[in-house]
C-alpha cells in the first residue's frame, strides 16, 4: 500500500472537511474475518436480534445478543483504585471521573441508546503483548512480589498505587477496552466508548507513569492485530499530554499509525517526548505523527487550532493511510476548565463530538473511543456526552460559524507547517 503526505498540503483555516453526518452501515472487510454479511444499523425501536450469535465475554458467561449500535463498557470496580489517603483533592486521577461521566450518561439518556458489554480482566497474555513479564506480575498479580511495594507510597510522584485495588482496576480497564474494540471490529457494534481508568497511554513496557500502569489502547491494537489479523490500525491521541507509551508500542510497527495532538512546550510539558521529528523507526518510520503544539498558554489552544490540525495532517494522512479500525486515546485535559498544570488549553467539549464525527468517515466507521486524562469534572463529562452522541449519529449542536472561520494562532500554524514538513520528508511507502 502507499501512505504518502504531500509536502504541500496547504494549512486552510476556512476549509472544513465535508463529514459524513448519517452514520452508514459498516461492511466487512479482509481484516475482519467473519463470514456472514451485517444488517443495515435497526432503527429505534430496535428490531429482534440478529441471529448470529456473539461471543461472550467470560467463559463462564452465557453468550448474548447484542444490538448493532454504540458499545459503553464500564465497571464500578473501577472506582476502588484510589489512594489509601482518601483525599482526592491531592490526587486528579480520582473515582469520581468515571462515576461522574456514567452518570452522565444516565442523566441524558445515552446508555439506554447503547450497548452496554460486560467488563472482564485483561488476561496476562494480553497484558504481555504490550508490557514485560515482570511488569505483568509485579502490578498486574503475583501477591509476593507485590509485597516488595509500600502501598501508602507513589509508584512514581502521580500514580498511586492501592495494593488491593490498582491491580484489578488496572486489568479491568485493559479488558473492557480489548472486548470493545474486538467487538467493533467483528461488526458485532457499530462503535463504542470505554469508561475506564486507570489512564493507560504513558504506561510503557517496563514501567508506569502518569497514573497509568496497563496501556489498554495498546494492548488492544495488538490483540486486534493478533486474534483477527486487522492489518491496518489509527490510533487517534488527543490527551494534552503525549502518549509516551502508545509510542513507544508501536514505534516500529507499519500496521499501527500513530497520530498525537498534545501540548509540547520544547519538551518542558509532561512527559517531554513527542517532538514532530519522532516518526517511527525501521519498517516504521513514517507511521507516526506527533503535533506537538509549543507556545504555553499563550495564548492556549482552542478549536480553532484543533480543527486546523484535523484539516491539515490528521484527517489526509489518515485517509491515505486507510484504517480497518480507529482507536483513540481521548484524554478530555485539553478541554476548557483546567488549570494550565494540568493542560489549560480552551478546547470545547462540543469540538470533541465533531472531531468524533470526523473519524466516523474512516474504517466504515469503526472507531472505539477510550478515556485516558481529563480531571475537570464537568469537562470530562461534557465532553464524553458529547462524543457519545456523535458516535450514536444523534443531532448535536454544532460549532458557530465564527469558531469553523477563526483561523489558527501564530503558535499553532508553525507547529503545524512543521509536522508538516517532517512528514514530507519522512513518509515511506510499503
Amino acid at each position: 500500500r502507499q501512505v504518502n503526505l504531500r509536502s504541500g498540503l496547504q494549512l486552510d483555516p476556512l476549509c472544513v472537511p465535508a463529514l459524513v453526518w448519517p452514520h452508514q452501515p459498516l461492511v466487512r472487510t479482509q481484516s475482519s474475518p467473519a463470514s456472514t454479511s451485517l444488517p443495515p444499523p435497526p432503527p429505534p425501536p430496535p428490531p429482534p436480534p440478529p441471529t448470529t450469535p456473539s461471543l461472550s465475554l467470560c467463559s463462564t458467561a452465557a453468550d448474548v445478543q447484542l444490538r448493532f449500535t454504540t458499545g459503553l463498557v464500564y465497571d464500578a470496580q473501577m472506582q476502588k483504585h484510589q489512594c489509601t489517603c482518601g483525599d482526592n483533592s491531592r490526587h486528579p486521577e480520582h473515582a469520581g471521573r468515571v462515576q461522574s461521566i456514567w452518570s452522565r450518561l444516565q442523566e441524558r439518556g445515552l446508555r439506554s441508546q447503547c450497548e452496554r458489554i460486560r467488563s472482564r480482566k485483561a488476561t496476562l497474555e494480553e497484558l504481555q503483548s504490550v508490557h514485560s513479564e515482570k511488569h505483568v506480575l509485579l502490578f498486574g498479580t503475583n501477591p509476593l512480589s507485590r509485597l516488595k511495594l509500600d502501598n501508602r507510597k507513589l509508584v512514581d510522584v502521580d500514580t498511586i498505587w492501592n495494593e488491593l485495588h490498582t491491580p484489578v482496576a488496572s486489568r479491568i480497564a485493559a479488558g473492557c477496552v480489548t472486548d470493545l474494540a474486538l467487538k467493533v471490529a467483528q461488526g458485532e457494534l457499530k462503535n463504542g466508548f470505554a469508561v475506564v481508568r486507570p489512564p493507560g497511554h504513558h504506561a510503557n513496557h517496563s514501567s508506569p507513569l502518569g497514573f497509568c500502569f496497563f496501556n489498554s489502547v495498546a494492548i488492544a491494537a495488538k490483540q486486534l492485530q493478533h486474534k483477527h489479523n486487522v492489518s491496518k490500525i489509527l490510533i487517534v491521541d488527543w490527551d494534552v499530554h503525549h502518549g509516551n507509551g502508545t509510542q513507544e508500542a508501536f514505534y516500529n510497527d507499519p500496521g499501527v499509525l500513530y497520530v498525537s495532538l498534545h501540548r509540547y512546550d520544547d519538551g518542558n510539558f509532561f512527559p517531554g517526548s513527542g517532538h514532530p521529528s519522532e516518526v517511527g523507526a525501521g519498517a516504521g518510520e513514517g507511521f507516526n505523527v506527533n503535533v506537538g503544539w509549543t507556545g504555553g498558554l499563550n495564548p492556549p489552544m482552542g478549536d480553532a487550532e484543533y480543527l486546523a490540525a484535523f484539516r491539515a495532517v490528521v484527517m489526509p494522512i489518515a485517509h491515505q493511510f486507510s484504517p480497518d479500525v480507529v482507536l483513540v486515546s481521548a484524554g478530555f485535559d485539553a478541554v476548557e476548565g483546567h488549570v494550565s498544570s494540568l493542560g489549560g488549553y480552551e478546547v470545547t467539549a462540543k469540538c470533541f463530538g465533531f472531531l468524533t464525527r470526523q473519524l466516523m468517515s474512516l474504517a466504515g466507521g469503526r472507531v472505539v473511543l477510550a478515556l485516558e486524562g481529563g480531571h475537570d469534572l464537568k469537562a470530562i463529562c461534557d465532553a464524553s456526552e458529547a462524543c457519545v452522541s456523535a458516535l450514536l449519529g444523534m443531532e448535536v449542536e454544532p460549532l458557530s460559524q465564527s469558531v469553523l472561520d477563526q483561523k489558527p494562532c501564530e503558535n499553532a500554524v508553525q507547529a503545524l507547517q512543521r509536522v508538516v514538513q517532517v512528514q514530507g520528508e519522512n513518509r515511506t511507502t510499503t
